[in-house]
């Protein structure tokens, strides 16, 4: 196990955790927002970000110090937290973004690493290779080899007691995130940064993203901390949570406010275009729309930069408590109808749901079937998978009802969609209280005809019969032909 993370808390795949950061002498819960600090703006200061947000860790750029003589000489002089007047956690970049959009930086792994730990950052980062979606295998391969000596190099250094990060990349090709993501769980390093996803959400593309996370996610250790880099967006946090990222950092809080764009969980909004606020936050109680524009830009952007913060932050707090609640996939549901790009990555995170269901708890509080992919959930999987362990008599009716029709069975078991079968000891058990419709869909009736399949694979000698209500044909395909049908709805209400 990490030392530096232990899990508190699981849903799907989103945890609740604490990232002990030493050298800092704080804790941070996770998941957490890191908000990007550049040395040389000051649009909300540390200081505040820590008193009146509550941020307890944030990023700044150690190439962008080390490249400016007089930050350079503050930094080494006073270090960071003096230096940003910031009292938590202080993680910095090393310049790979840079790398990336420049093609070339002047310094080494060796000497930025030793640079971080001289101006007193607390989680340091590698000179890694930030490989953009889409390029050849041979680029990301070759990429990937450079990036995996480097925090071979970053794993031999010494840091005392600074957390060291390790980036995992692999651009989009899935097997190459699982085994950068295995290479850094083999390392002794800290936090494991997702890189290069940034392309990914400036082009909406969630469900590439979701894949990207996933592989990585497989590759490395279920203690491992995740942080998702450039994934600055609210409406996308719940999202990543549920695939299991720990850490966001986002400047988007700032850079959206220069452009006068008002955050909002379910996307951004131009300032001109808004004529209510739609938020309770100190800055939208405390000024109406037009006096938000009617302010002069210095101040406008300091007040939309605060609003922005809200929002951000309450997403996480709202993320910990749907955790905590064990309905983090409902708060996804809601999040994806946001946008059809989101709806994409939530459908493709039930891609997923073999994944995610190994560490989803196995008892909640409720399951609330609110849409024709809540059939695809990890509950649903697992409920499958173990009607395999149930002892199965030698005639069983299978109804829909709660009521069964005579027939002289064995045992009478219930048919809940979208779980599909099971013995009514079982009714009062997560996740079959769960709360459905009345009109059920077909996905949700489709999945419980994929339980009744399960349940006569398991035991082909049984004589299994089905009293449905109506299901239409292509459903009942799914159940295999030597179990018996009865329709309830042929025989009145």
């Amino acid at each position: 196990m990490r030392e530096c993370f232990e899990l508190r808390d699981t849903d799907a795949g989103g945890r609740i955790g604490e990232l002990t950061v030493p050298r800092a002498g704080v804790t941070v819960e996770t998941p957490a927002l890191l908000p990007v600090i550049n040395p040389n703006l000051d649009t909300i200061g540390p200081r505040r970000l820590a008193d009146e947000f509550g941020a307890e860790i944030l990023i700044t750029n150690s190439y962008i110090i080390h490249g400016d003589d007089d930050l350079r000489e503050r930094a080494l002089e006073e270090g960071l937290h003096d230096m940003l007047d910031f009292p938590g956690a202080i993680m910095t970049d090393s310049g790979s973004f840079q790398l990336s959009e420049y093609g070339e930086i002047d310094v080494t792994t060796e000497e930025i690493l030793a640079f971080q730990r001289e101006i007193g950052s607390d989680i340091a980062t590698p000179v890694d290779i930030p490989t953009p979606p889409d390029v050849s295998r041979e680029r990301a391969e070759a990429d990937l080899e450079t990036t995996q000596e480097r925090l071979e190099i970053a794993d031999a250094a010494d840091t005392g007691e600074m957390l060291v990060s390790a980036p995992v990349q692999g651009s989009t090709y899935p097997d190459l995130r699982e085994r950068a993501g295995r290479h850094a769980e083999g390392t002794d390093l800290d936090v494991f940064p997702v890189g290069a996803v940034v392309p990914l959400m400036n082009d909406y593309r969630y469900d590439d993203m979701i894949d990207v996370v996933a592989a990585a996610k497989r590759g490395l250790g279920a203690d491992a901390p995740v942080h998702l880099f450039g994934a600055g967006h609210p409406m996308m946090f719940a999202l990543a949570v549920a695939m299991g990222c720990d850490l966001f950092d986002s400047a988007a809080y700032a850079l959206y406010a220069r452009d006068d764009r008002y955050l909002t969980v379910r996307g951004t909004r131009a300032l001109e275009e808004i004529e209510y606020l739609p938020c309770s936050c100190a800055v939208c109680t405390e000024h109406s729309p037009d006096e938000l524009r009617a302010l002069p830009d210095p101040e406008r952007e300091s007040e939309l930069a605060a609003h922005n913060l809200h929002v951000t932050f309450a997403e996480i707090r709202r993320i910990k408590q749907a955790i905590r609640a064990g309905n983090l996939l409902e708060l996804v549901e809601q999040r994806a109808r946001a946008h059809p790009t989101m709806l994409d990555g939530y459908r493709t995170l039930l891609d997923h749901a073999a994944q995610l269901e190994r560490s989803d708890p196995v008892s909640k509080g409720s399951f609330f079937y609110t849409s024709h992919e809540s059939a695809r959930r990890p509950e649903v999987l697992r409920h499958h998978r173990r009607l395999e362990r149930l002892a199965v008599p030698d005639s069983l009716l299978l109804t829909v009802d709660r009521s069964a029709p005579d027939g002289g069975y064995d045992d009478v078991w219930r048919v809940q969609p979208p779980f599909g079968p099971f013995p009514r000891a079982l009714s009062k058990s997560y996740p079959l209280t769960a709360e459905v419709p009345e009109r059920t869909d077909r996905a949700a009736l489709a999945a419980a005809a994929d339980g009744v399949a399960r349940l006569a694979e398991t035991n082909p000698d049984a004589e299994l019969t089905l009293a449905h209500r109506g299901w239409p044909a292509g459903v009942l395909e799914r159940v295999p032909d030597g179990v018996g049908r009865i329709d309830l709805a042929a025989d009145g209400p």
